[in-house]
């Protein structure tokens, strides 16, 4: 057998080896993008109950906003100084001191809330899952003494800016405070509560 004088290039091979092996990096990185973007949740995951992040800076002074989490609507209120002053008058609500269990214990206080001013609610009556109507100003067609609050026009519910129903209303219980935390200052997460963050 006759042996090859010919040179090998060692600089060539480098740069193949190194090239060839970029090449390779590049293909399993293209072939890993849609398995590791598979393991985020679909959108149906999503409306089944995974959490949801909520920017509450979207939410001026007075303001509501409806955010969705597992199908149902879930508002957001930036409730003012005003709003929460009527939160006082506990001689016409059902359950004040929400007793029943229609909130997580981090908000098991006069507000309902984490944050006094903002208020996280399910906007579905406890009645028959109607959706109540914001009246959130006071007086108007909702009468003298009204001082803004929920009302749920298919049987007359009533609830005060906590989500507190009136007595005498269809209603048998307060409206449902979702589980939720703070991720930071201005983002809310809904569908997890303090206990579950990682």
């Amino acid at each position: 057998m006759a042996k090859s004088n010919k040179k090998i290039d060692v600089n060539r091979r480098k740069f193949l080896l190194a090239a060839t092996s970029a090449t390779g990096a590049v293909g399993v990185c293209a072939l890993g993008v849609p398995f590791v973007s598979s393991m985020s949740p679909s959108e149906k995951a999503k409306a089944a109950g995974a959490p949801v992040e909520y920017d509450v800076t979207q939410v001026s002074n007075g303001e509501l906003k409806t955010a969705e989490w597992r199908g149902q609507p879930v508002w957001i209120l930036n409730r003012t100084k005003k709003m929460l002053s009527s939160l006082d008058d506990k001689e016409i609500l059902t359950d004040p001191d929400s007793k029943s269990p229609q909130q997580p214990q981090n908000c098991q206080n006069a507000t309902r809330s984490i944050k006094p001013n903002l208020l996280v609610m399910v906007g579905i009556c406890t009645h028959l899952g109607c959706s109540p109507t914001p009246k959130l100003k006071d007086g108007g067609d909702m009468g003298n003494n009204w001082e803004g609050g929920f009302f749920c026009p298919c049987h007359g519910s009533k609830f005060d800016l906590a989500g507190r129903v009136y007595k005498g209303s269809p209603a048998p219980t307060n409206l449902v405070i979702p589980p939720y935390r703070y991720s930071d200052d201005k983002t809310i997460i809904i569908g997890e509560s303090e206990s579950e963050k990682g």
